[in-house]
């Protein structure tokens, strides 16, 4: 994951499970995929200070410093150009990122952002 100041942090993890049934592999191999990227995204929120799920869209903070986005810079401007742009309301962007990724826009990393 690309962070500030060329900084960046890696994370590998392998998991073998048994399932019993070969019907639920697709449910079982998403159940452990979400828990891992939780545990992921909460220790790297704790290391590098990314916005936690309850974070609001929007491009500054109030303090005059840049808020931190999972996703590139390129990334961010396209999001806030069509936010902007279509006039689609901020709270209604969040509630999608929070039901397809079970985050806020600016936790998505760069593969979610894109899709």
């Amino acid at each position: 994951m690309g962070l500030p100041q060329y900084s960046s942090h890696q994370f590998s993890v392998t998991l073998r499970t048994e399932i019993a049934d070969l019907a639920n592999v697709q449910t079982e191999s998403a159940r452990l995929y979400a828990l891992l990227q939780q545990s992921v995204d909460t220790s790297l929120r704790q290391e590098t200070g990314l916005p936690g799920p309850n974070a609001a869209l929007g491009n500054g903070n109030g303090n005059g410093r840049a808020e931190v986005w999972g996703c590139s810079e390129k990334q961010k401007d396209l999001i806030l150009k069509l936010v902007e742009e279509h006039k689609l309301d901020k709270a209604a962007v969040e509630q999608l990122a929070q039901e397809r990724f079970g985050k806020s826009v600016r936790a998505l990393n760069r593969l979610e952002a894109s899709v």
